[in-house]
């Protein structure tokens, strides 16, 4: 059996103005694969427009795992307890039924392995994807100049 590729997915959502009327929210994913040709990155956004925190978190997961065009083995961080647990099976579905098919669908021909990490503590990839999030939401769509200038302060490792 042929080795899966390995991806590292960090991903965030936000939701400006989230339980007010009229919030604008966005999502975010880092990719990275350590290919043949080195290590390769890719920010992918979208934005979602009257949206909550929780439903731009779970979109956020769909964005990275919907931009692999072949089975993976996905290591995806977020720092959404929501997301991890609920796909742990730790959590019920109550809510956001339709946000949790999109992301059992985007999940389903890969390993992924849920992540939990802490938001605003330093992460660098989680703080990239905080920043794209916010931004894209705030701009109410795609500003690739912006998206761009954040890869380029991502340390190579």
């Amino acid at each position: 059996m042929a080795t899966l590729p390995e991806v590292y997915i960090v991903c965030d959502g936000s939701s400006l103005g989230n339980g007010r009327e009229a919030p604008a929210a966005a999502a975010a994913a880092l990719l990275e694969h350590a290919g043949r040709n080195g290590l390769t990155r890719k920010l992918v956004v979208e934005y979602l427009g009257p949206a909550t925190n929780q439903q731009a978190e779970i979109v956020a997961a769909c964005l990275g795992l919907e931009s692999l065009s072949r089975p993976c083995h996905v290591e995806l961080v977020t720092d959404s307890r929501y997301v991890v647990e609920t796909m742990k099976g730790k959590f019920r579905r109550r809510a956001n039924h339709a946000f949790w098919e999109r992301l059992d669908r985007a999940a389903a021909p890969h390993r992924v392995t849920w992540q939990w990490t802490r938001g605003h503590a330093g992460h660098p990839a989680q703080e990239i994807c905080d920043k794209a999030a916010r931004h894209t939401a705030e701009c109410r769509g795609r500003d690739e100049s912006f998206l761009q200038q954040l890869l380029a302060t991502l340390p190579n490792h």
